[in-house]
């Protein structure tokens, strides 16, 4: 599988986080109030030699084509998610590798 260039930054959070967000919210949280979850914010080179180092037989390009945002950018902060317990436990790592497994599994993908 070959890849070639990928723009920007994204952001990433792990499913079992966002679940545990939501628990933390209704058991600490306020009646009525939103919180805005944030999570890991990665340029797509860091996912790729992320991906390279756990799945070397994979082709990864060695430049991103776009290095500037397509869309404005907003900072967000997490004092609230903090003060509600609310912590991202899921390293940025295993969360690609069980999706990459996970896809596998499903037969999505092979590598």
């Amino acid at each position: 599988m070959e890849l070639r260039h990928f723009p920007i930054k994204f952001i990433y959070i792990m499913m079992l986080d966002v679940a545990s967000a939501h628990i933390q919210a209704y058991e600490a949280g306020s009646v009525g109030r939103r919180y805005f979850l944030s999570g890991y914010i990665a340029h797509i080179s860091e996912l790729l030699k992320i991906l390279q180092q756990l799945y070397p037989t994979i082709t990864i390009p060695q430049r991103c084509e776009i290095d500037e945002p397509l869309m404005q950018t907003y900072q967000v902060s997490n004092l609230i998610e903090k003060s509600l317990g609310i912590l991202h436990s899921i390293p940025l790592e295993v969360s690609l590798r069980d999706t990459v497994e996970s896809l596998k599994e499903k037969g999505l993908y092979s590598i």
